[in-house]
């Protein structure tokens, strides 16, 4: 359980930076979920949830998705083009948290921001390449921010590419409703490919030299989209590949060589899957 001495609940985002800046102990909520699960004494919590602040709901653009930082995972769940869009991998990614009244509670920003090692959405959100938008730190890929030094600042929006980009999201749980033991994505737009893996148990990470890889090897080898034997093993070395360049680690729910054993059959899956 955490502690909260002082609550304030900012009308302006610039009220709310300035809160979080005055005192190191100084946290802002999200849903509160994890929050919940562990024991945290918090200085002042800055509460996001007014409607000023306009950081509720998923807006459709012409040519992205805008995700605001409080929107609940149970929204991204059930947003009617999500379900069309990249084949579905946004609900596919959340569904199988927990259940609907956690995923009622658990938004969108607290859980990027926090680079949660277990987060199947960061994953889904890498491999559809992500944008994250800072109140301080401006807008930048999801990505780059993953590869930064954790710095205090204010996750206002997500951004989506909308795209015709082609996507599968897999994992393996010990329950339905448990965590990953690893989870990977995989996409391809315009002859680009993404693979990534996350609950490594570490946060989620492209492997660039696995994707690359591919990319180059599909823009020359048209066979790779059919089925054959020689195929098979294509996608398999680089599947592989990718098992081999990322780090993985050991927790309670499986050691790190049983994850970068599975890793190569949940990419090869997953590749399977966009051809």
């Amino acid at each position: 359980m955490f502690t909260i001495r002082d609550l304030v609940q900012p009308e302006t985002l610039e009220e709310a930076y300035t809160t979080l800046m005055n005192r190191k102990p100084n946290t802002v909520l999200g849903g509160c979920a994890f929050l919940k699960m562990g024991s945290k004494r918090i200085g002042t919590a800055i509460d996001l949830s007014s409607p000023n602040l306009d950081l509720k709901g998923i807006r459709e653009h012409e040519e992205s998705f805008e995700i605001g930082a409080m929107t609940t995972f149970r929204e991204v769940e059930t947003y009617p083009a999500f379900q069309k869009y990249f084949q579905g991998i946004l609900p596919q990614a959340v569904r199988s948290i927990i259940g609907v009244q956690f995923r009622n509670g658990v938004t969108v920003g607290a859980s990027v921001f926090s680079k949660y090692g277990f987060s199947d959405l960061i994953t889904a959100l890498l491999a559809l390449d992500a944008e994250v938008e800072l109140y301080h730190g401006g807008r930048m890929r999801l990505q780059t921010f993953l590869e930064q030094p954790y710095a205090k600042d204010i996750l206002t929006k997500v951004w989506i590419p909308k795209n015709a980009r082609k996507s599968s999201y897999q994992s393996l749980r010990n329950s339905v409703s448990d965590y990953a033991i690893l989870n990977v994505a995989v996409s391809e737009f315009e002859g680009q490919w993404r693979i990534v893996v996350g609950a490594r148990p570490q946060c989620a990470r492209v492997a660039d030299k696995a994707s690359q890889k591919l990319s180059e090897l599909a823009s020359t080898n048209e066979a790779l989209l059919s089925s054959d034997e020689k195929s098979m093993e294509t996608i398999e070395t680089i599947a592989k590949l990718a098992a081999e360049e990322l780090s993985f680690g050991t927790n309670l729910r499986g050691s790190a060589e049983y994850r970068q054993a599975l890793c190569p059959v949940l990419v090869k899956r997953a590749i399977m899957e966009v051809l």
